[in-house]
């Protein structure tokens, strides 16, 4: 298909693709799927090898949240069941990251529901991550608190931290349908925060909330844009007792589309499979691994995940090895900071202006419609989705 050829190419000289390529992507048809995760995977070799790095969620504060972001199982009005408890300390929160690096997890994902973190918040947030930094030198540390104020995240870079995650979520044309206590702006506003103190940007989006092409072809041109390090795609959990509880519009194989067309946009970026890979993706997981390099560890959140042990054997299964902490996860070029002058951007070529240079190729855009609906799309899967009720704010051992 002249389409991959194109894509491949761009993605191993980091040309990015134009936005009719993305929507093509998407459009391709169900015996095209292999093609497509073939022609992605050389791009993931390309400059991620065989390896997968591995994230593990620590979740500070559950429940409360006075956000009304319609996906989120901790938003205001929210009936859904989950663990509420307020912050762990620091003691309590090292230990259950302690769990995730024997299990073999590189980063510690740190996070607290709410608006943003006050001052006080960001104080006992920073002994957190004094105390995992203490019992584990090598691993990494990502704050995940919500909107940042002026100076906050230049206080998290002082205690240690290394990346801060926020993500975009959605087109910037669609955020006002699912959040309306806080704007598109001030979330990208802290991705810019963040990147401006020095902590390697984390954000990205959640499929499946009855976005169209267009808005997911958006939304990834948009975080090429902030040029994070790296790139979590989500795949709404359609929790019972929240306003998207029967959005069931994912099958396996747009989920795959989904994950390939964000490779060829952010070819050198960790894209990380992230909530709702167990619950759309289901026994497609492991192709999952030929477009993204990087994986949660075990639960997630709210939700319970794949078993830990479960994860590594996919992993090796498929061919993949787990990156170890002597590893830089990043390809040389955008490790290095000063390359180009730039931070190396996502998907950017160094040309001797500093910008980005781009081909564009005279493909068809498709009309760019919404997702199928999976069969029995307008019905709740309780099945697949388990509240969590082990780890971090529970006396059960966590699960890595």
């Amino acid at each position: 298909m002249d389409l991959l050829n194109t894509l491949v190419d761009k993605g191993l000289r980091r040309e990015l693709p134009t936005r009719e390529e993305a929507l093509a992507v998407l459009a391709t048809s169900d015996d095209e799927l292999l093609d497509v995760v073939a022609a992605a995977g050389k791009v993931r070799r390309q400059w991620f090898g065989r390896r997968v790095k591995l994230n593990y969620l620590v979740n500070l504060k559950s429940g409360l949240c006075p956000e009304d972001c319609s996906y989120c199982s901790q938003r205001l009005g929210s009936k859904a069941e989950i663990l509420k408890y307020t912050w762990l300390k620091p003691e309590e929160a090292s230990k259950a990251a302690a769990a995730g690096v024997a299990g073999g997890a590189k980063r510690v994902c740190l996070v607290a529901s709410g608006r943003g973190p006050t001052d006080r918040d960001v104080d006992r947030v920073s002994k957190t991550i004094e105390a995992i930094k203490e019992q584990n030198e090598d691993v990494e540390v990502c704050a995940c608190l919500g909107l940042l104020s002026d100076g906050q995240a230049e206080r998290l870079r002082s205690a240690g931290a290394d990346a801060y995650n926020h993500n975009l979520n959605t087109s910037e044309g669609t955020y006002g349908d699912i959040t309306t206590t806080h704007t598109y702006a001030d979330r990208v506003d802290t991705v810019q925060k963040a990147h401006a103190a020095g902590l390697s940007a984390c954000s990205g989006l959640i499929a499946g909330m009855g976005e169209s092409d267009e808005d997911l072809v958006d939304v990834v041109f948009a975080l090429r844009e902030l040029d994070p390090d790296s790139v979590p795609v989500n795949f709404l959990i359609p929790f019972e007792g929240t306003p998207l509880a029967k959005e069931w519009n994912l099958t396996p194989q747009r989920a795959l589309r989904i994950l390939a067309m964000v490779r060829f946009v952010c070819p050198d970026v960790e894209v990380r499979l992230a909530g709702g890979r167990e619950v759309h993706l289901r026994t497609l997981q492991p192709l999952a691994l030929h477009l993204a390099n990087s994986i949660f560890l075990g639960d997630y959140l709210t939700s319970e995940g794949q078993a830990g042990k479960a994860d590594l054997e996919m992993i090796a299964d498929a061919g993949f090895e787990v990156e170890g902490t002597d590893t830089t996860t990043l390809p040389e070029h955008r490790a290095d900071a000063s390359s180009c002058g730039t931070g190396g951007g996502c998907g950017s070529v160094c040309s001797s202006d500093g910008s980005n240079a781009s081909d564009a190729s005279d493909v068809p855009a498709p009309s760019g419609a919404k997702a199928v609906p999976a069969v029995g799309a307008d019905q709740a899967r309780t099945d697949l989705v388990a509240v969590r009720r082990r780890g971090a704010g529970t006396d059960l051992a966590p699960n890595a």
